[in-house]
């Protein structure tokens, strides 16, 4: 699994004109899925982002996780995460297709709700506009590979 983690001050996601997902403080995270990805996968990634020390604390230093900030989550799935650039047109045969995707799509959520997090989601394979107030700018890119 890949994921794309901003720290934002507010996130959203449109679906069909009407907004599907809403945070304010929190996570933006872009989940990429590979067909080789299994649930053990999905709770490790979701441990790791709702854990990571990315907002500042009382010295400007990013000592500080989710939970420490009271923040939310906003999930994404974003299967061009896994694109093929070995040419100018991406090819995704490296993303997982939906019938591993989604169930663990779905996973990786309940797993941040499951912590304690608010969670809310886009809407799988939708046509998804995605707006977000990043704050620092902070991104972190994850890997379950790496």
């Amino acid at each position: 699994m890949r994921a794309v983690v901003t720290r934002v001050s507010s996130a959203s996601v449109t679906t069909d004109g009407a907004v599907t997902g809403s945070i304010g403080q929190g996570l933006l995270v872009l989940l990429g899925i590979a067909p080789t990805d299994t649930p053990e996968h999905a709770a490790k990634l979701a441990d790791k982002v709702t854990g990571l020390r990315i907002f500042e604390d009382g010295n400007g230093k990013m000592n500080l996780n989710l939970a420490s900030v009271n923040g939310s989550l906003l999930v994404i799935s974003q299967f061009t995460l896994y694109a093929d650039l070995k040419s100018r047109r991406p090819g995704f045969t490296g993303a997982a297709k939906p019938d591993i995707a989604i169930p663990l799509y779905e996973l990786f959520i309940r797993e941040c709700r499951k912590a304690g997090f608010h969670t809310e989601s886009g809407v799988f394979g939708a046509d998804m506009k995605v707006a977000s107030v990043n704050d620092g700018p902070v991104t972190i890119i994850i890997d379950t590979d790496g």
